[in-house]
């Protein structure tokens, strides 16, 4: 349920409530009940493990319960509700690793809180990765909705070093993790790759920045080489209109914020965080704790709703491959 003084718990149980109405697969909250309990006035059942989550569903809410230190107030952060969303998250992860879950969803985390007891990861993604013994070059964070999915090439590093950052190898390393991904876990047979420039206007041939034609162009040209359906790149400005988009499965861009702000303003309610590259499938709703409004609900689930969805479509479709396989 992530931080237990955000708003996960909310839109968790409001997931619940809107099952039926979305046709959502089961599912189980690992966190403190009393963090629903605060925010929610719906029926909550304590369930033991995993196996108990079936048959309680449709009475209400199932939670696995991980702490039960201090008071839980909604909107005030501290780090007890940090030690709790990291028990949660390392159990939740064990759990979808030894098969006992499918997949994996995430709920917001407060970084700041997370770093204040210790915690090293930049952000859950990379603990995921870990803990799944994935290299951070071979775990990519693709952001998707109904009609975008964009990958960051670089993440949370100040905007200043993306260009020290940026190498024919990452890019290499998080496009080929991104082919391979949509097509497991989405069922593209030939994903389209779609490449924005880093400076305005792609480097306008050099006259704005060389990296597109140091850096992109020869990884794009290798990808091509290898069977990779890769293009670009392109001027950042024009690649996210609707008719752009029709064009292509996914856009790589050189930075965070490059992606996430077209993803964000098409899909804010609805968008979709999900890691390729691991062994386990791993969604989460791409907006954060939200603790200003934590406890006042006011939360749109939406993107939990669409995140719990999604991991439910990516484990059928892995446990389809897995048979076809077997057979």
């Amino acid at each position: 349920m992530g931080d237990s003084a955000g708003i996960g718990p909310e839109i968790t149980a409001k997931a619940w409530k809107a099952r039926d109405l979305h046709s959502l697969a089961c599912f189980f909250a690992v966190g403190d009940p009393r963090a629903v309990r605060q925010v929610w006035d719906g029926p909550v059942v304590p369930i033991r493990s995993p196996d108990e989550a079936e048959a309680a569903f449709d009475e209400g809410l199932p939670v696995l319960s991980v702490g039960a230190g201090g008071a839980v107030t909604p909107g005030t952060p501290d780090v007890e509700g940090a030690r709790a969303a990291l028990e949660s998250l390392e159990l939740a992860t064990g759990l979808t690793r030894s098969g006992a879950a499918s997949g994996l969803v995430t709920g917001p985390v407060s970084k700041a809180q997370l770093y204040a007891i210790g915690f090293t990861h930049p952000g859950q993604t990379e603990f995921v990765a870990e803990r799944c013994g994935v290299s951070g070059d071979n775990a990519v964070m693709m952001l998707a909705g109904p009609t975008l999915r964009v990958v960051p090439i670089t993440i949370h590093v100040p905007l200043a070093e993306v260009p020290g950052l940026l190498s024919q190898e990452l890019i290499l390393a998080k496009a080929r993790v991104t082919a391979r991904g949509l097509l497991r876990n989405f069922g593209i047979e030939r994903p389209r790759l779609a490449f924005a420039g880093l400076n305005p206007h792609a480097g306008e041939g050099g006259a704005l920045g060389r990296e597109e034609i140091e850096i992109l162009a020869p990884a794009i040209a290798q990808l091509r080489a290898e069977g990779i359906d890769a293009v670009g790149p392109f001027a950042a400005d024009t690649m996210f209109h609707a008719r752009a988009r029709a064009g292509y499965d996914v856009a790589l861009c050189p930075y965070h914020d490059q992606a996430l702000v077209p993803i964000k303003t098409l899909h804010f309610d609805d968008g979709v965080n999900t890691t390729l590259g691991l062994p386990i499938v791993r969604t989460s709703p791409d907006h954060g704790t939200a603790f200003g409004i934590a406890g006042r609900d006011e939360a749109n689930p939406g993107a939990m709703i669409a995140a719990i969805r999604m991991a439910a479509q990516q484990a059928a479709r892995r446990a389809d491959n897995a048979a076809a396989g077997a057979a």
